[in-house]
């Protein structure tokens, strides 16, 4: 991996939940991203509360003032509720005009390709629909571009949910999540980052011949769980990366 002397910095970010947002938590990343001048932000998920027009435009006017690129995964409450079944089933994504160019936008950077994985449902078939699922057809996509990513990067995943459980108070129950985590290894994956459950966690797990590290970021809102507000510091260099848990 040829990134020279330069070090590659990543700011992890998830559970903002415009509409619940913390306002003094999302000041304090953008002066963060302001001052340091990361390379790219990814965001895993529930962007917004009630995936509202209103919350999406605000949020989508907030990671583009970060000025820098990001790529943004679809959460849980990014799409319609419940109590709106039709939109909820057959216009999920109506809303999204306002960050439609980041929504799972695979990231390209010296030595690193970022894989967007959807583990959103619209409709499954148990109770809490809040709970991750990987569907075939998303395991798929992000097996394509992980077979066309450049020799020797390193690949991360962005998903909104854990593929399993981090040892959090908060849980991801993700369906066919532990299937697609020894998938995701043996293709040559090196991380999965996530949100959810709203507390930081990195834990590398064996797959494959392989280790594969699961890397959650905590949340920006007023729903915070274990931890304060906080993101996760990603620096990567050498074919090397760690990460760093930020909090307010």
């Amino acid at each position: 991996m040829a990134t020279g002397a330069h070090t590659l910095k990543l700011f992890h970010v998830s559970d903002v939940h415009f509409g619940a947002e913390d306002p003094a938590a999302i000041a304090w990343f953008s002066e963060r991203v302001a001052e340091e001048k990361p390379d790219a932000v990814i965001m895993t998920g529930d962007l917004t509360m009630r995936a509202t027009k209103t919350e999406f435009q605000q949020g989508g006017d907030w990671l583009r003032s970060l000025g820098v690129p990001v790529t943004l995964e679809v959460g849980n409450h990014d799409i319609p509720y419940y109590w709106d079944p039709f939109r909820r089933l057959f216009s999920p994504y109506q809303r999204y005009a306002a960050v439609e160019q980041m929504i799972e936008r695979p990231l390209e950077l010296p030595g690193l390709t970022v894989v967007p994985l959807k583990t959103t449902a619209r409709a499954q078939w148990r109770w809490n629909w809040s709970k991750g699922r990987v569907s075939p057809g998303s395991l798929k996509r992000a097996l394509a571009i992980i077979a066309d990513t450049p020799k020797d990067n390193l690949i991360f995943i962005g998903a909104h949910h854990p593929l399993i459980e981090g040892g959090t108070t908060g849980t991801a129950k993700t369906r066919h999540g532990d299937a697609a985590l020894s998938a995701l290894a043996e293709a040559g994956a090196h991380a999965v980052l996530s949100g959810h459950v709203h507390d930081p966690f990195d834990i590398p797990i064996e797959r494959e011949g392989r280790t594969i590290r699961m890397i959650g970021a905590g949340t920006l809102s007023k729903r915070t769980r274990g931890s304060p507000p906080a993101f996760n510091e990603i620096r990567v260099k050498d074919g090397r990366f760690e990460t760093i848990p930020r909090t307010r």
